[in-house]
């Protein structure tokens, strides 16, 4: 059950919204595999004066339109994150046309059990939801 936080300045058209998480979702259904209807995404869209950023960051021009992407979900392996991340980076680069320089992301894992929905199905071995195949371990 990952859960997103998108947070943006105000302004954007709730057509720009459905496409950003259109292409939140797919990374997440592609890369992670979690199942087409576990789609948990809350958008934030804040003032100006409630989203600072410089307007060069890491040595990048960083636009009007950028955005932090906050994922939360179980441990997973850093390959697999890396792929989720450029996965991301392409498909809102194809819809909305979001540059990559406009999108920061980072991943908060949290324990398995700290997660709780009704009617989701936990395999107690794996901790994954049981339409999920649980991450390959890292070598």
């Amino acid at each position: 059950m990952p859960f997103i936080n998108v947070y943006l300045r105000r302004g954007t058209t709730p057509e720009y919204r459905h496409d950003v998480s259109l292409g939140l979702h797919r990374a997440m259904v592609d890369v992670l595999r979690i199942p087409e209807d576990d789609q948990f995404h809350v958008f934030h869209e804040l003032d100006p004066d409630n989203f600072r950023i410089q307007p060069v960051v890491f040595g990048l021009p960083r636009g009007e339109r950028t955005m932090f992407v906050q994922f939360c979900f179980n441990h997973r392996p850093a390959e697999q994150k890396a792929a989720l991340f450029a996965a991301v980076v392409e498909n809102l680069r194809r819809s909305p046309g979001v540059p990559e320089e406009d999108l920061l992301m980072t991943v908060l894992e949290t324990a398995r059990e700290n997660w709780w929905a009704a009617g989701r199905t936990v395999d107690p071995v794996t901790g994954y939801d049981e339409r999920m195949a649980p991450p390959t371990p890292t070598p």
